[in-house]
C-alpha cells in the first residue's frame, strides 16, 4: 500500500504543489459561486477530531466535505476513547481502517506526528501549538485574489509569534517572499519550533512599525491563544503597544491588505477601524477556508485532477 500524503506542516507541500493548490481553489471557488453540483468525493468520508474548540475550522471542513459529495463525523477527545488515555497510535489505526481522510485540531504538534504516522490515509493538521497550515494557505489564496503573486512580496506579522507566525515563516521559504516579525520582549519568534529551514526570507524588528513600513500585507493574531489563558494579564501589559491600528497601517503600502484569522478582539490586538476599514480582507479570507481545503481535500484523496 502506497503511505498517504499528510499536510502537518506547510512545508510538505512544494511551491509547485501549492501553485496547483491555488489555482485549484479558485475553479472550486467558481463552480460553488455558480451553484454546480461538484462531487469528486461521493460516498468518502472526512473523520474531524477536535480536542481544541472551533467555529471557521470546523464549518470549513464539514461544509466543504459536504460540498464535494462526502460526510463528515465530528469526534471531540472528550466523547471519544482518545479521551479516556486510548493511545493516539492506536486511535489511528482504526479510525484510518473507517475513513478517508482525517482532520485534527490539536495541542502538541508531537500528537498528530504520531497518528499521522499510524493512519492509512491522509492527516490534515487542523491547528496546533506549533502551527496553522490551512489557515496560511488560504490566507495566501486571498492575498493572490486580491493582489496577485504573492512571491517577492512583504508580509508583516505583528505581536505573538505563535502558530500563525511560525507558519507565515514556513511558507516566505516555500513560495519565496519576505516576512517582517514584530513581537514584544520576550515573545521572539524561536527558529527550531517555527521549522525554520533559513533566515533569508525573515526579519525581526523592535518597533512594530519598523515592521509594517512598505508591507504589502499586515497580520496579525490574538495576544493569549488556546491553552495560553493563564498568561492573559500579563500579556495584555505586554502587548499593549502591539496593535495594528490606522498609523501602523498608513506606514505600510498604500493597497496594502489586512488579514486576520479570527476571532479578533478589537482595541486589542487591531483596531475597529482596521479590521472593518476598506483596506481589511477578514471576511474573504475566513470564506476562503471552504475553498482552498476543498482543493486539500480532493488533492489528498485523488491526486491530481484535470479539469473538466
Amino acid at each position: 500500500m502506497t503511505a498517504p500524503r499528510h499536510f502537518l506542516q506547510f512545508k510538505d507541500f512544494s511551491r509547485t504543489e501549492f501553485e496547483y493548490l491555488f489555482a485549484r481553489s479558485a475553479s472550486i471557488k467558481q463552480r460553488f459561486k455558480a451553484y454546480q453540483k461538484y462531487w469528486p468525493l461521493e460516498d468518502r468520508t472526512l473523520v474531524m477530531i477536535f480536542e481544541k474548540a472551533s467555529t471557521r475550522t470546523r464549518l470549513s471542513f464539514e461544509a466543504g466535505m459536504h460540498q464535494l459529495g462526502g460526510s463528515a463525523i465530528y469526534l471531540n477527545t472528550r466523547d471519544s476513547q482518545l479521551g479516556r488515555g486510548e493511545p493516539v497510535e492506536d486511535a489511528a489505526e482504526v479510525i484510518s481502517r473507517m475513513s478517508d481522510a482525517v482532520m485534527i485540531r490539536t495541542y502538541e504538534q508531537e500528537i498528530i506526528e504520531r497518528f499521522a504516522s499510524h493512519s492509512r490515509v491522509p492527516v490534515i493538521n487542523g491547528l496546533t501549538n506549533e502551527y496553522h497550515p490551512c489557515q496560511i494557505m488560504a490566507d495566501i489564496f486571498t492575498f493572490i485574489e486580491q493582489r496577485g503573486p504573492i512571491q517577492g512580496k512583504t508580509v508583516a506579522w505583528i505581536g505573538d509569534s505563535n502558530n500563525m507566525c511560525n507558519t507565515w515563516l514556513q511558507a516566505a521559504e516555500v513560495l519565496d517572499f519576505n516576512v517582517h516579525v514584530s513581537t514584544p520582549p520576550g515573545y521572539e519568534v524561536e527558529a527550531e519550533r517555527a521549522g525554520l529551514y533559513g533566515t533569508d526570507h525573515f526579519e525581526q524588528f523592535v518597533d512594530p512599525m519598523d515592521a509594517a513600513r512598505d508591507a504589502d500585507l499586515v497580520t496579525t493574531d490574538v495576544w493569549t491563544s488556546m491553552g495560553f489563558e493563564a498568561e492573559n494579564e500579563a500579556r495584555m501589559k505586554a502587548f499593549a503597544d502591539w496593535q495594528v491600528d490606522a498609523d501602523m497601517m498608513r506606514v505600510a503600502k498604500p493597497e496594502a491588505v489586512f488579514m486576520h484569522c479570527l476571532p479578533a478582539h478589537r482595541g486589542e490586538e487591531v483596531a475597529a477601524e482596521v479590521i472593518d476599514g476598506s483596506q481589511s480582507v477578514v471576511w474573504d479570507e475566513a470564506e476562503n477556508r471552504l475553498h482552498t481545503q476543498k482543493a486539500l481535500l480532493e488533492f489528498l484523496v485523488l491526486g491530481k485532477v484535470k479539469e473538466s
